[in-house]
This record gives structure tokens, sequence and C-alpha cells, in this order.
């Protein structure tokens, strides 16, 4: 959708929304909208939504009000974001071709503003390139929005707000794409053009580097697979020159099958999204490198397809990972931590960081846990975790602790290896963190986040359709604003 400004009502707006607060409706709207408002219990609350046809200057135009909740709520930009949803979710296919908000005598800020129109343009986003079929009723009409009577420094907020958008479709782009399109190596490339001129620096490492560096855990997921794996980092210099970077690792497994512990088949059309974290910290860099953040931040992605075939890995194996532990392969369905074991080792090895924070669809068991409100952080910093929840409840990606320890830790022992990469049924998304954590140098404050209940929802949401959401994005960005940059 694309954003425009202007100081006048364009001469052709047919569509024009207008945002309230609380109990109370803007002046000057016409007796049958206000009335329509009363009829339809509208109260302003935060996303209801109410529309009429009136007639201004011998024209019918549609107009519409849309919720922000109370002016003095403390969750004032979630309920902001959430009216500018509402206005996309209610007319993107409506045959309406541009919205024009108009925001004349309004008593919003500039950041205010950008909040009304970052959930308009991400909840407007949907991803139609192979619906061929579609009926005009059916398809997105809204391509456009004006805004007028934008308060003081509204260009800027919006600029912000617009690179953090872009890093949120782009994560949205790449949970959408199917396995046969997206996979390790066209993950990179879509990388490469959606960072290109930013000024990041993008790093590849190959099937044949990563065997040289002993990076068999990786590997030992991906050998099942005609498609080649990948290790992609993109490395963002915005802050001070010399200062250790923060690290930023995704778990990018562009298909699961389950491997030779194969998935059932209900489902599985599913795990093409279980690359999130890696589409999490690919958009977060865009979004970053976009706005240009004073902060030096580096994200990493493993990147393999889990397939069954006669060269898979059997559960039983033993693999060495990049670290010189080894990993008895109970399930090979587990093989998330295994690419991520051996990605966080060479990314600490390579950049030295100042702290780390992974991401992953990673367990199941998070969805039984917590369901689909929030993800589960494990960590080892106090600082970390609890700068990581403030990010989480200002974004609105919001997160929960869990916890780790060594009686936890014991239970991933193996009689024949190192570790194995499962634990009991029991606390099995705190095994898997206790397996991560075993890669972690020692004194590194390290922060894992399990998203398996939010990289994708089956209902809509404020700022997302059903399908990917793109969180992450914006609580990395918020992390990096507050602890980075602040």
């Amino acid at each position: 959708m694309q954003f425009t400004f202007a100081d006048t009502l364009p001469a052709d707006a047919a569509l024009i929304a207008t945002i309230a607060d609380k109990d109370s409706l803007p002046d000057g709207i016409e007796p049958v909208l206000a009335e329509g408002a009363k009829r339809g219990r509208f109260k302003g609350s935060a996303g209801q939504l109410v529309d009429a046809f009136v007639e201004r200057d011998g024209k019918v135009v549609r107009v519409a009000l849309a919720g922000a909740g109370d002016a003095k709520a403390k969750d004032r930009t979630a309920n902001l974001e959430k009216a500018g949803g509402a206005l996309a979710a209610k007319f993107l296919t409506s045959g309406e071709t541009q919205i024009v908000l108009d925001l004349t005598g309004s008593n919003l800020s500039a950041g205010d503003a950008a909040a009304v129109m970052l959930g308009l343009r991400l909840r407007a986003w949907r991803w139609d390139e192979y619906r061929t079929t579609q009926k005009d009723a059916e398809k997105v009409s809204l391509k456009s929005a004006v805004i007028v009577g934008a308060p003081d420094g509204m260009e800027q907020a919006w600029a912000e707000a617009s690179a953090l958008a872009d890093g949120v479709e782009f994560t949205k782009e790449l949970i959408t794409l199917p396995a046969n399109v997206l996979y390790p190596e066209s993950f990179v490339e879509r990388c490469r053009k959606a960072l290109g001129g930013t000024g990041i620096e993008i790093v590849v490492l190959d099937d044949a580097e990563m065997e040289k560096l002993g990076m068999g855990a990786l590997l030992g997921v991906g050998q099942g697979s005609e498609r080649p794996s990948r290790i992609l980092a993109m490395k963002w210099n915005g802050g001070e020159s010399g200062a250790k970077p923060t690290l930023l690792v995704g778990k990018g497994v562009t298909f699961d099958s389950g491997g030779i512990s194969i998935k059932p088949g209900a489902g599985m059309e599913d795990m093409k999204w279980d690359m999130g974290g890696a589409g999490a910290v690919a958009g977060a860099m865009v979004a970053l490198s976009k706005r240009k953040a004073k902060a030096n931040v580096i994200g990493v992605c493993g990147l393999v397809e889990n397939m069954p075939d006669g060269n898979a890995q059997r559960p039983g194996d033993v693999v060495k990972t990049m670290s010189g532990q080894t990993v008895e392969v109970i399930n090979t369905d587990a093989e998330g931590r295994l690419v991520l074991c051996d990605a966080l080792h060479w990314a600490q090895e390579e950049f030295q960081p100042a702290a780390v924070i992974d991401l992953a669809t990673l367990t199941g068991a998070m969805l039984i846990a917590l369901g689909n409100e929030q993800a589960g952080l494990f960590s080892n910093d106090d600082t970390l975790a609890d700068n990581l929840s403030a990010a989480g409840a200002t974004s609105g990606d919001k997160v929960w602790r869990m916890p780790i320890g060594p009686a936890y830790d014991k239970l991933i022992d193996s009689p024949i290896a190192d570790m194995k990469n499962v634990g009991p049924r029991e606390a099995g998304s705190i095994t898997a963190a206790q397996f991560l954590q075993r890669f972690i140098k020692k004194g590194t404050p390290w922060a894992h986040l399990d998203i398996a209940g939010m990289a994708w929802s089956n209902k809509p949401g404020t700022t997302y359709g059903k399908g990917a959401t793109g969180y992450g994005v914006r609580l990395l960005d918020q992390y990096v604003r507050d602890v980075l940059e602040g």
C-alpha cells in the first residue's frame, strides 16, 4: 500500500476515515453518521468501526469512524494500531481503491498517527501471487492511503515506522512462501535482494565450508535433502566502531518433514514456516538497516531442509558439533536445536558478541504451555531477560520467561555421547533450551525465544490476516531501540 501526505482532502476522496476516542465523536460529523454510530453501539473502543454514506459538497462519500479507545490508556499505541488495522480489514476488498485518513483537528501526535498508519499497512498485507481464479469481490482493491492534516514531525515518524513495516512484511513473505519456492539457497538470495543498498554486509557459508568447520549437527539435518544447506550472516555496523555486536540467530528449517522420524501427514504443510526464527532475524535486519539503527547487530540464519531419504540421518546416530561436543540423535524431528547449536557456536567464534538472542519455532511443547499468546523466553541473564520482556510489552510481541537449571539439564545426558537431542516428554521446551545453552560460551548473556506458537496464526489479528504474523521483528527492533540505542 502506498502512503502519501496532503494538506487538504483530495477532490476525488470517496472513502474518508477519522479516528475517534472512547465515548466521543469527532466535531462536525453528519447527523446520519452520528445516528448510525449510536444505533450501531459505537463507543470508540479500540478497533471498533462504523461507516456510513453521506453527502458532502454534492457528492456521496463513505465516512468511517475507527475507535482508538481511552486517550489516556497505557496501551494507547496498541489501540491506535487496532484502529488502523480495523480500517484495513474492513476496506481491503471493499472495492474502494483509496482511503483518506483525515487527522485535521485531532489531538494525535506524530507517533500516534504513525501507529494508526502502521496498523493500517500491516493489516493490509496479503500474499495473492498464487491466486489466479479470484472473483473481483475477493481481490484486494485498496491500494493507497492519503494522510490529511498530519501533525508536525509526521513524515519522520512514518519513515521510522515504514522501515519497521518493511521488515515485518519481509518476514511475512518468507514465512508464507511454499517450500518449493523458499529453500536455503533462495532464502539467501531473497535476503540479498531485500538488503541491497542498505549497507549490510552479507556472508554465506556453503556445505563444503561448513564441513571443513566441523558443523556435523547442522549438516546432519540437511543430508537427507537434495537442497544444500547454508549459513547466512548479515552484518550491520551502525554503532560505535569496535563495539561488540549483539548477535541474533534464527532457526531456518525451510521445510521440516521430521526426517526419518517423519511427522503425521495431516498438517505437515504447515512446516514450511519452521524457518520462522530465521525469517524474524532477516526481517529485523531489514528494519534496522533501513532506519539506520545506531547499533552493531549481526543476524545469523542456519538454513536447512529436513527430509527423509536413503542418506538421511537415523535415530541413534551420533554427530559431532563444531564445538567438539557430540550428540546422540534420538529423534530426527528435534532438528532445530541441531541446526542452532552449530550456528550459535560459529557465530560466537566469528563475531565475539556482547550478547546472543536466538529465535526458533522449536517445540510443540511451547504451544501446550503458552498457546498462541506469547513466546517462551529462556535466559542465563536476568538483565537481558528483563529487557526483552519490556521490549515485548512495548512492541506487542509478548514473551513469558520460563525456567532453566541443572535439574533439567540432566534430562538430556546421553549414555554414549555428551548429550542427546531430546529429553523425556515432560518439560520439552525447557530441555530444548538446556540443549542450546550447552553451546553458549561462558560469561555470554544469552536468551532463547521459542516462537512456535507465534509465527503463524489460523485466525486474523490486529496487524495480520490468517497466516504469517511477522512475530519477532518488532520485538528485536524495540530491544535495539531500548538497550543498544537508548
